[in-house]
């Protein structure tokens, strides 16, 4: 079972590429939200909050929240892979259950070959997503933090949480959304090539001839635009979708936990609870399914053909006689 293991550690490894992104993106939240607030805010901001400077980085609350989920994914993934066994114990078990599961679920969508290339980055950003989404409704996520001191600091925005939902701030959603958008380029281009790139987008689809052809080519060449204007719009789609989904939902929870006393506050959400599991999961699957999808359409010519061949014709048999 030598491939689990690298599948596995690579699965994984590639966090590093999100939270690096996502370190350089967090570090502008605070200056869109000004320094000083000036209405304050009873219901969950819209943008993540310093938690601790360090030097010039801005340390967020969701910055904390994707560090703390990454790291005990990492943690898990080494436990289940550090002692491979023939006969899996639980937690090999699990794993392994969950990358094929999921891998066999691309390989539908995508063909084999395409999903194994692009699960690194596809299983992971599934995994990611769907462990930070129900991460973010742990009790005491957006409940405890510290009191603001000093003057300038508004009347309703004196408490600072110590973490916030990950993807509740849509700087690590813009990283997730604009580093497909850079795979799917490379993706693209080494399945089918620059010159079947183009053809995908602009050549008319069919045998034409004549004057046939000149209109179709015309007709192709502005679909081709819009199509382009398609391909533009998918990493703001990606992460507009997914921040609006979950940013939506923890906000409810924040408004109907201000509407109660401090004793009270877990009763009117408790229902929700449920609603924002499969609301997590949904939109872990959104995401992750809509990559595969977007890199399906642009290569399918190179995989339309996979696993098709050729049946050899059964060998002739001539009788014997004895």
């Amino acid at each position: 079972m030598p491939a689990k293991p690298r599948l596995l550690t690579a699965l994984i490894a590639r966090l590093a590429v999100f939270l690096g992104l996502f370190v350089l993106g967090a570090a502008n939240a605070l200056a869109a939200e000004g320094e000083s607030h000036e209405g304050g805010h009873e219901a969950l901001p819209l943008f993540a909050e310093e938690v601790v400077k360090i030097g010039p980085l801005s340390v967020t609350n969701s910055m904390i929240m994707v560090w703390i989920v990454a790291a005990v994914l990492i943690f898990f993934a080494q436990a289940a892979s550090r002692n491979m066994r023939l006969i899996p114990g639980p937690l090999q078990n699990f794993v392994e259950w969950l990358v094929e599961s999921l891998l066999d679920f691309f390989a539908g969508i995508m063909g084999e070959r395409l999903a194994k290339r692009t699960f690194w980055f596809i299983g992971t950003v599934f995994i990611l997503i769907l462990a930070s989404n129900w991460a973010g409704l742990i009790p005491g996520v957006g409940t405890i933090g510290f009191e603001l001191e000093g003057t300038g600091v508004d009347a309703h925005d004196k408490f600072r949480p110590f973490f916030r939902g990950a993807n509740a701030d849509l700087n690590l959603t813009m990283a997730m959304a604009l580093t497909f958008f850079v795979l799917w380029f490379y993706w693209s281009l080494t399945e089918i090539g620059p010159k079947n790139f183009i053809k995908h987008i602009f050549a008319p689809k069919g045998d034409y001839k004549g004057v046939v052809l000149v209109l179709m080519g015309a007709l192709f060449l502005a679909v081709g635009v819009i199509e382009v204007i398609s391909i533009a719009v998918r990493p703001l789609a990606l992460m507009l979708r997914l921040f609006g989904n979950v940013y939506a939902g923890e906000n409810m929870l924040e408004s109907l936990m201000a509407m109660v006393p401090n004793w009270l506050k877990w009763a009117p959400v408790l229902p929700f609870y449920f609603l924002e599991l499969l609301v997590g999961f949904v939109q872990a699957l959104v995401f992750a399914v809509l990559c595969a999808v977007f890199t399906k359409l642009m290569c399918e010519h190179e995989d339309e053909h996979e696993g098709e061949h050729p049946e050899e014709p059964a060998a002739e048999t001539t009788p014997t006689t004895s």
